[in-house]
């Protein structure tokens, strides 16, 4: 499809009542300038010239309607274009969110959030300022320059084959100048796209930079791609001023030739003034449309790259989709089960026959050195990766048959890292649910330990969280992710590090409140700290992305091997530390 027609039939075919009217409109306000033009011959002929003091009146009269109803279709058309210009821009960049969030896991990984954040906004903003310059464009400057050409062949089709003699002179270089607007257009999207990767880390690793004193250096780096976008939207604005110059350098040619030969004829009495100044307006007024027509021409080229950018990225399609008849989802806590699993990114193995059994209802923890491929786990287990070969079994049902939104709605996870929005504590819990109630929001608040510390907080549950959480400890962040898990009330839980990062007291409070959390559920625990999951009814030991040994803590050590080394290395440390 080409980049117009994906325009069109995607988002203005919806708004075609309004186009048509639009165009209507723009269509009168462009033939008032013909009919303009065409006043100027009796203006001077009749009424100067010819000395009709009579005709001052119906000639003013009817150039003051001219200019009444131009004025009048002007603003229509503006008021109905803007509004279709705003709703189709944001109807653009709600479809390019919904796409990309429905795109796998390993899409975000390989383009970076600031790249992504530059075609939702960027390329949209650019196709918006466009479109409208393109239809007002095929709309009104078409209807001038046809109307105004009209009246200038009506006087003299000499003159106006003459002041059009420059036209196919320029051919050939408005063509080449346009493809390269079109290349410098898209390496401008480029660096508009690094520009905004670079910010999103800078930002996002603000205290980092200021530890290590590099300020200076993420300034010069984009201060680098700042003048490299600026040579490249220098390059794409002269490519697109040469076309309206072009246009210029015609129409001068065409004048001067109009100028010399009708000059002759009005001398030796042939034409009249009022001929000639009708045919001067019509091609002076027809000049400004010519030079819009032309400009519109290298914006469009920028467009073009931005649509065609889009195209693009829509036709990317998740492979990691919902059966399209799914089976049920199993009732109750669930016994998850891996059977020889097999998982590698390109040519690395993660996962090497990964088999084992979480029982339902009951506490399974994972344990092993980084890089084991615990986390992959429950990437596996909740389709945000998919295996090369083996089965997950969650309640004896395929993952793979389930649909991914009963897959990961039976999920809750509480991670080291508690993804936690700039907003207020309460929409951080509730994440935009209505149908909690006050009581069931306090037994929440009491069991994840959040109205501990929430007298503290000056708006308490209206408190804003802060950029990823950042007005908060990690203890209280823990806190209000394992509130939403309560909330979600879901069968399986994953816990990833949860206490890793936290002090004792406060790993004393989160664990408590975990164990109330986990209590009925099936649930997989990913701990570096062995003493925390001491209690857990089983323990699966991975290394390398194999399972190693599993039992309980006791029988662990009772065998030796990995885990008994792991315990006794981390006791050593543990004591050494308290020493």
């Amino acid at each position: 499809m080409t980049p117009l027609g994906w325009l069109w039939s995607g988002y203005l075919r919806r708004h075609w009542r309004g186009l048509v009217v639009a165009a209507v409109l723009m269509a009168i306000e462009g033939g008032m300038l013909g009919l303009l033009s065409w006043l100027v011959k009796p203006m001077f002929d009749t009424v100067f010239i010819g000395g009709n003091a009579g005709g001052l009146l119906t000639v003013g009269g009817t150039i003051l309607a001219v200019f009444i109803v131009r004025a009048v279709s002007t603003t229509g058309q503006r008021i109905i274009l803007s509004r279709i210009s705003e709703s189709t821009a944001g109807r653009m960049r709600g479809d390019m969110l919904d796409h990309l969030l429905g795109l796998d896991s390993k899409f975000h990984q390989e383009n970076p959030p600031g790249a992504l954040i530059e075609r939702v906004q960027g390329e949209v903003q650019v196709i918006s300022k466009v479109w409208d310059a393109l239809i007002t464009g095929l709309a009104r400057d078409v209807v001038s320059v046809i109307v105004l050409f009209g009246v200038a062949v009506a006087v003299d089709w000499q003159w106006t084959a003459l002041a059009l003699v420059g036209i196919p002179v320029l051919v050939l270089p408005s063509l080449g100048a346009q493809l390269a607007v079109r290349r410098r257009a898209k390496r401008a999207r480029e660096i508009a796209a690094q520009m905004s990767i670079r910010l999103d880390e800078i930002f996002h690793g603000i205290n980092p930079i200021k530890l290590n004193s590099l300020e200076r250096y993420q300034s010069t780096r984009y201060r680098g791609l700042i003048g490299n976008r600026v040579k490249a939207e220098v390059r794409a604005a002269t490519g697109q001023a040469l076309i309206p110059a072009m246009i210029d350098v015609m129409t001068g040619v065409g004048f001067c030739c109009v100028m010399i030969w009708g000059g002759g004829q009005i001398i030796d009495g042939t034409k009249t003034v009022g001929e000639f100044m009708s045919f001067f307006t019509a091609m002076s007024l027809v000049f400004e449309p010519l030079r819009r027509l032309g400009n519109l021409s290298g914006q469009w080229q920028v467009a073009r790259t931005s649509i065609q950018r889009m195209i693009e990225l829509l036709s990317i399609q998740p492979t990691i989709i919902s059966p399209q008849t799914p089976l049920a989802l199993p009732k109750g806590a669930p016994e998850i089960r891996f059977d020889a699993v097999m998982l590698s990114y390109g040519e690395l193995p993660v996962l090497r026959g990964v088999s084992f059994v979480a029982e339902a209802g009951k506490t399974t923890a994972l344990v092993g050195a980084s890089g084991a491929g615990k986390s992959t786990i429950f990437n596996v287990l909740a389709r945000l990766v998919e295996p090369q070969s083996g089965a997950v079994m969650f309640g004896g049902v395929p993952v793979a048959d389930l649909a991914l939104s009963d897959l990961r709605g039976a999920i809750s996870v509480v991670s080291q890292d508690a993804a936690l929005f700039d907003e207020t504590l309460r929409d951080n819990i509730l994440l935009g649910r209505d149908d909690i109630g006050d009581a069931q929001l306090s037994r929440v608040l009491d069991a994840a330990h959040i109205t501990d510390f929430l007298p503290k907080l000056a708006s308490g549950l209206d408190s804003a969280a802060g950029p990823r959480g950042s007005n908060l400890s990690g203890g209280q962040r823990q806190r209000i992710a394992i509130a939403r898990a309560l909330l979600r009330d879901t069968p399986v839980l994953l816990l990833d590090e949860a206490t890793s990062a936290l002090d004792t007291r406060s790993e004393a409070i989160v664990q408590e409140a975990l164990s109330g959390l986990s209590a009925g559920r099936t649930t997989l625990v990913i701990a570096h700290r062995l003493s925390t999951v001491r209690e857990a009814d089983k323990i699966v030991v991975m290394d390398h992305g194999r399972v190693m040994d599993e039992g309980t803590h006791e029988e662990l050590l009772a065998r030796g091997g990995i885990y008994a080394d792991l315990y006794r290395m981390q006791f050593a440390e543990e004591a050494q530390g308290d020493i």
